[in-house]
């Protein structure tokens, strides 16, 4: 514990009692009252000092003083009520007392004159030249020890010449001097020392106390840690001795249940692949909130369909054993469906693909996932191969591993297409096969590293290898029919949620690798962002993307501006194709009706004069004007694919143009 100039903390040693297992936690009881004799000094009474007298003894047996000069908890229902006695009547008798006293326990006067107060302020009933009851008389003893000042207090009952005298025969608690604090190994010394920061060299006040410790139990609380104050007792000096009680974690226990039965079950998935996803290890205080979040990460995994988490006492009263509940989900699986290219903008299904994948998303029982892919449109075709492992074994930083191999055959018309162009079906040809390693590096950032062999050409609707277009410009930087390149990526990325619209911000850098001569060396550099304001029922929507590339590259390469997703109102690729390139968007968005919004928005996008220095200028061969705009309104619904985007624009040309999409724009 720390140590200041007005509060001492005496020890901080380290001694963790038996965990309390009555729940919820045990609150600080009023003081319990021990019961000691005393008797009434009276010579001379008069009958009516014998009729109080037997009152006395009639109510409390011989009379007893209700006092305590220590702390206990005690559970809910033991509690009792003891401020009204059992045979308390409404027609007592009445015993006129002529003056009431305040005095020690010695029967001197009060050294302090503001304890004198206290207990004087305490009292309900007992006022000079007022008629009591036994009753009155013990509420006003209670009243005086609930003030939390007093250890103990005596009312003692004296025949005097004026009449009865009244004397509450009081001993005040001890003064605050130090703190023994034990077991509190996550509590912060300096909430201790704030908390009895005021209370140094004053009388304990027992109610103050009681307040130190609910807040020290809602300390616990509100951090969802399993811990409490158990025990509260004052020593001899004045010292405060505290003892805390935390629920250390004992054993995690994993446990698979059937789907369908909800009975225990052998589980695919390996004990030691789940438990290295918990933040939760043994040792520590468990915390409910960090047990929901260890419950979302094992969810996010994609291999269980339902996660619950109960703690249960160990076999040491002062810990907790966790019990973890898995449901499985189908480790694999065929899939179909369907999708929009954004690279295709004529013929009856145009743009239009279709889907079939084969994944697996556990093999081992290690979470890693195989999946295979085949996609197929009108032009476009994409045969995917990957395998990842989202955590590869005995690395501390989360880093995952992707192996990927790919065959795909898109489009060209998006840098080669337009304005006439005599290969309606020019297509680019890649086969891609490269590992990539990524890691969280910060909260809400994520790195990626990797290494890409790509072997690239055209090819004609016949499946024919191209060299030049029809405006006579190469297709290729090597002017072999394929072009061939190892890059190395490295790319990071922000993301402020999952939620639509929130902000959002990456930047890729690839760098041509010429390992062999005749491979490509470039660099390039590409980044986007966007931001989300909301202003009452209006939502802006901020985006911005660029990028740039110098070295020898494939044409079909270039960065292609236009399109549903780059300035709306122009065909894809139709505004120019650069070695730069920026495009920024602003959209006002407001909510209709259910998941439907409207959408207003404006687009511009440049090259940056930059059209020419690509290898045969692509973008002067077919007129394009290299820079542009457009504007218009569109229409948003939220679905599970994600948004479905309808659109329609206007452009700097006065051409008009519908635009649909699924998800965000990229």
């Amino acid at each position: 514990m720390g140590r200041n100039e007005d509060v001492r903390f005496i020890s901080s040693n380290i001694k963790i009692p038996p965990f309390p297992k009555y729940h919820p936690f045990p609150q600080l009881s009023a003081l319990p009252f021990a019961r000691h004799d005393f008797s009434f000094h009276l010579q001379r009474a008069k009958e009516s000092i014998h009729r109080l007298a037997a009152s006395f003894t009639r109510a409390w047996g011989r009379p007893n003083l209700l006092c305590s000069s220590s702390l206990a908890f005690t559970r809910p229902e033991q509690e009792q009520n003891p401020r009204r006695p059992q045979h308390a009547k409404e027609d007592e008798e009445r015993v006129l007392i002529s003056e009431v006293l305040i005095r020690s326990k010695d029967g001197e006067v009060l050294e302090r004159t503001d304890l004198e107060a206290a207990a004087a302020g305490a009292l309900k009933f007992s006022r000079p030249n007022s008629a009591l009851t036994v009753r009155e008389v013990q509420e006003d003893v209670h009243r005086i020890i609930d003030s939390g000042v007093f250890c103990s207090c005596m009312p003692v009952a004296v025949d005097t010449r004026d009449g009865i005298r009244l004397i509450f025969q009081v001993e005040p608690n001890q003064e605050f001097h130090g703190l023994i604090c034990e077991g509190a190994n996550v509590l912060p010394s300096k909430f201790l020392e704030d908390a009895f920061h005021d209370g140094y060299g004053k009388i304990v006040n027992i109610r103050h106390l009681d307040k130190i410790i609910k807040s020290i139990n809602g300390w616990y609380i509100e951090r969802g840690l399993f811990g409490m104050v158990s025990d509260v007792e004052i020593l001899s000096g004045g010292i405060l001795k505290l003892q805390v009680s935390e629920a250390e974690v004992n054993n995690i226990n994993i446990r698979f249940l059937d789907r369908k039965t909800g009975e225990p079950t052998d589980g695919r998935t390996k004990t030691e692949t789940i438990l290295r996803q918990l933040t939760t290890k043994k040792g520590q205080v468990y915390s409910l909130l960090q047990g929901r979040r260890d419950v979302e990460t094992i969810l996010t995994m994609g291999i269980m369909e339902d996660v619950t988490i109960i703690p249960q006492p160990s076999s040491d009263g002062r810990k907790v054993d966790l019990v973890m509940n898995l449901v499985e989900r189908p480790s694999g699986g065929f899939s179909a469906g369907g999708g929009i290219s954004s690279g295709i903008t004529n013929g009856p299904l145009s743009g239009l693909i279709g889907s079939f994948a084969y994944s697996h998303r556990n093999v081992f029982g290690r979470n890693q996932k195989l999946n295979l892919s085949l996609e197929r449109g009108q032009i476009d075709s994409i045969f995917r191969i990957n395998y990842s492992d989202p955590w590869i074994e005995g690395d501390d930083k989360r880093t995952s591993r992707t192996i990927m191999i790919q065959n795909s055959r898109t489009p060209g018309t998006l840098v080669h297409g337009g304005q006439q162009s005599g290969h309606s079906g020019l297509t680019i040809r890649r086969v891609t096969a490269g590992i990539e390693f990524s890691r969280p590096v910060r909260p809400q950032w994520s790195g990626t590293a990797g290494i890409i062999f790509q072997h690239a050409g055209a090819r004609d609707d016949k499946g024919n290898p191209l060299i030049r277009d029809i405006y006579n410009c190469p297709l290729t930087a090597s002017g072999n029919p394929y072009d061939q390149m190892l890059i190395s990526k490295l790319e990071g990325v922000y993301t402020g949620s999952n939620d639509y619209g929130s902000s959002m911000f990456s930047f890729n850098v690839e760098q041509g690798l010429p390992v062999h001569s005749e491979w490509l060396c470039f660099n390039r550099v590409s980044g986007r962002a966007r931001q989300c304001l909301e202003v009452g029922p209006l939502r802006f929507l901020l985006s911005l993307s660029g990028g740039h590339v110098v070295g020898n590259f494939s044409p079909h390469e270039a960065f292609a501006i236009g399109g549903t997703n780059s300035v709306r109102g122009y065909e894809e690729g139709a505004v120019g194709s650069g070695r730069s390139y920026a495009v920024g968007s602003a959209e006002m968005s407001s909510r209709l009706v259910g998941p439907v919004e409207v959408v207003l928005f404006g687009d511009y996008g440049s090259d940056f004069g930059s059209g020419s220095t690509v290898p045969g200028d692509p973008a002067g061969a077919r007129g394009k004007p290299g820079y542009g705009h457009g504007y218009g309104v569109g229409i948003r619904v939220d679905s599970p694919l994600g948004p479905l985007r309808l659109e329609y624009a206007l452009n700097d040309k006065f051409a008009r143009r519908f635009h649909f999409g699924v998800g965000l724009r990229n």
